[in-house]
């Protein structure tokens, strides 16, 4: 059964690409009405967490998962999808993990912001480049031609305006800003999970019958990708408050993102859709769990 997923074809029509297209916008537009200027500049003022965040989340991750494909050898698709979630840049949710979590979440916030605007770049190349060099998936996408620009438009489109806008709006008026993003931020998420259990309700027997082959996997790539966060930031001696922060943001990924180009390039290729859509209800999970248990952990101080 294993051969027949990469020909599995999830169901998921251009009217629900459109709103899932929407709905992904408006989430980025509302994380964006909470960002200003200053948290970049914050983050100018400290080279060496920005640079750890970034190193962690757009080098190392993606290397990570590279190797553990060349260890494993998962079918291809679902190596896509793998390579896919790696590529992507954090996840929103994770600025209310960290915030839950005990984490620095003013540095959660400025990278998720840092980490999308660079994701209009990083994200294509990241995932063009694994994927040529692993040869199953380079196969994959011969047949599928994808242009890196033509990734990068979609990126900027759904990520880098809304964010651009948001934080525009906040410049101009932030007391409209917060009004918006607390009824924003709800409403699109809301939409956003409708979309994502509407779209696993139409292939209830695609799940059923494919999602224990990249369950194991699932779990695994994303506990490795929290541990790998951690490691760097205890490696490069951050606080453990900045530690939790960057493993946050390295296992949050933007799975939503990772579900939108592979149904608008890769027509929801089978593996590649059921490893993304799962990824993005684990990493809830697991955000969650690790949040809840960091809660209750007394920080400590470990010298920048």
């Amino acid at each position: 059964m294993i051969k027949q997923l990469d020909d599995v074809q999830i169901q998921f029509n251009s009217n629900e690409l459109w709103v899932l297209n929407l709905a992904l916008a408006v989430v980025m537009f509302g994380v964006a009405l909470g960002i200003s200027v200053s948290d970049f500049k914050r983050l100018l003022k400290q080279p060496k967490i920005v640079l750890v965040g970034l190193l962690s989340q757009f080098v190392a991750l993606p290397l990570l998962t590279f190797l553990i494909i060349i260890c494993i050898k998962p079918q291809p698709s679902i190596a896509l999808g793998m390579m896919m979630v790696a590529a992507c840049p954090g996840g929103n949710i994770s600025n209310f993990m960290t915030h839950l979590a005990n984490g620095n979440t003013a540095l959660s916030v400025s990278l998720t912001a840092f980490g999308t605007l660079m994701a209009i770049v990083i994200t294509p190349i990241n995932f063009q480049l694994y994927g040529n060099l692993y040869q199953p998936t380079a196969e994959i996408l011969k047949s599928v031609q994808l242009q890196p620009f033509q990734l990068a438009k979609v990126v900027l489109l759904i990520l880098g305006i809304p964010l651009v806008l948001g934080m525009f709006l906040r410049h101009k008026n932030k007391a409209l800003a917060d009004k918006l993003s607390k009824l924003l931020k709800p409403i699109s998420i809301l939409v956003f999970a409708a979309i994502v259990v509407i779209a696993f309700t139409n292939n209830l027997e695609v799940f059923n019958n494919y999602i224990h082959y990249v369950l194991l996997i699932g779990i695994a790539h994303n506990l490795l990708a929290i541990v790998l966060g951690f490691l760097i930031a205890k490696g490069f001696r951050l606080t453990f408050g900045d530690q939790k922060t960057i493993a946050i943001e390295t296992g949050i990924q933007n799975s939503g993102l990772g579900l939108l180009l592979i149904f608008t390039f890769f027509s929801g290729l089978g593996g590649m859709a059921i490893m993304a859509a799962f990824w993005g209800i684990w990493h809830i999970v697991s955000g969650l769990l690790l949040a809840f248990f960091w809660s209750y952990k007394p920080s400590k101080a470990t010298a920048v």
